[in-house]
């Protein structure tokens, strides 16, 4: 099987983690063999050291955004429950990647924080033995989201492990863990893939052409998941466009005002039109489950569907605006990306331009203004970024950030 091959084919630009994660998955097989061997009462030769199998019973995958954090996850997990280590056909790999197998929990929270009782709950199923005689894989797709006590309710389980069970937890960055999660996981640190490997990928896989592959591997920046949107939805190209439109707009203070309104709109737009759908559908769902369709609307209203649609709505909110969030924040990152290309060419550099297409108002502006005023445009979108995260209203903080793009010339 080769480097790419299995379950491990959509992990682009990741050999090194692969390598790591098969040795580890040779290994728990090894061990599981053993132990056959051992009840078997056929004797068995003693299973290595966890320090030089590599496999150890908790892992924290980090890597920047679209890197494939919970690709590696779904696929480690389900090289632990084939036979094959990953072979990727039989129905232990596909199980596990579409997340139907028993043995393999997958948690990825819409809301903005993964609570206690939802760790309570997957700490409960964690001292469980396996279905399928393996292992109980628990995937915990944003465990930057743990609440301070949701991580401590997960550290007594990292501590004192069941015999077959692996925690794998997932992060953009080391330091986004709490260090006592850390501290107890090995740490697999993911690369941004290259922008070639990205382009062969969107045109094997969704028959592209070549010049659009390139452009959106470019423009995603290595982001796997972006690269597919920007590559097969003109919508998505089309919010891109009107992102990149806001420096050209920044003539004023009028003008930084308007920009900030219509960023903030465009994501709420994003945002809206992610969930109009599974919100109508969430809500059909809940009033057949009380008894309120189904029966051409005649049955009865129970008691309790004014509190469960209150609920739901309140779950819907703080999903829509956890989506909100990021859409803004793909938005940010897509001018810091603009600006650094300005600064590319402004201290002449070699470096590749993410927004190529642009290059003609790029020249521009790195001809008009001074290393040092492009280096403070990019700290103000950082900041945003920052403000944002730290819960200060959107359209506030982006008007802060527009203003301080505002360029001494146009004051």
């Amino acid at each position: 099987m080769s480097e790419v091959s299995g379950v491990w084919a959509d992990l682009v630009g990741q050999e090194p983690t692969v390598a790591v994660l098969r040795t580890a998955a040779r290994a728990a097989a090894a061990r599981l063999a053993a132990e056959a061997a051992k009840s078997a009462g056929e004797g068995a030769a003693p299973s290595q050291p966890a320090g030089r199998s590599g496999m150890t019973h908790a892992w924290l995958i980090t890597g920047p955004p679209g890197s494939g954090r919970s690709n590696t996850a779904r696929a480690f997990a389900a090289a632990l429950q084939c036979e094959r280590q990953g072979c990727g056909e039989c129905t232990a790999c596909r199980t596990s990647l579409a997340g139907t197998n028993p043995d393999v929990t997958l948690v990825r929270t819409e809301q903005l924080s993964l609570r206690v009782d939802e760790i309570r709950e997957l700490v409960r199923k964690s001292a469980m033995s396996p279905v399928g005689r393996r292992w109980q894989v628990l995937v915990v797709e944003d465990a930057d989201r743990l609440t301070e006590q949701a991580a401590d309710a997960l550290l007594k389980s990292l501590e004192e492990p069941a015999d077959r069970t692996v925690w794998v937890l997932c992060a953009p960055t080391v330091e986004d863990a709490v260090p006592t999660i850390r501290s107890r996981c090995r740490l697999l640190v993911l690369r941004t893939p290259p922008t070639t490997a990205v382009a062969q990928v969107l045109q094997r896989r969704y028959a592209v052409s070549p010049d659009l592959a390139v452009f959106a591997a470019r423009a995603s920046q290595g982001h796997i998941g972006r690269a597919r949107a920007l590559a097969t939805q003109e919508e998505v190209r089309a919010r891109r466009e009107q992102v990149l439109s806001v420096p050209s707009k920044l003539r004023d203070l009028a003008g930084c005002l308007t920009a900030a309104a219509s960023l903030v709109e465009l994501a709420a737009e994003e945002a809206r039109a992610a969930t109009a759908e599974l919100d109508a559908t969430e809500k059909a769902e809940l009033e057949r489950a009380l008894g309120v369709t189904g029966s051409g609307g005649r049955g009865p209203r129970p008691r309790q569907l004014q509190a469960a649609q209150k609920e739901l709505e309140d779950q819907q909110k703080v999903r829509a605006k956890r989506l909100q969030r990021d859409a803004l924040d793909r938005a940010l990152l897509d001018l810091v990306a603009f600006y650094r290309d300005v600064l590319v060419v402004a201290l002449g550099a070699s470096a590749e331009l993410v927004n190529e297409e642009l290059r003609d108002d790029i020249e521009r502006r790195a001809h008009a203004n001074r290393p040092e005023l492009i280096l403070r445009q990019i700290d103000a979108i950082l900041a945003c970024r920052d403000a944002i995260a730290a819960n200060v209203a959107p359209l506030l903080a982006v008007e802060s950030m527009t203003i301080a793009l505002l360029e001494p010339t146009r004051r």
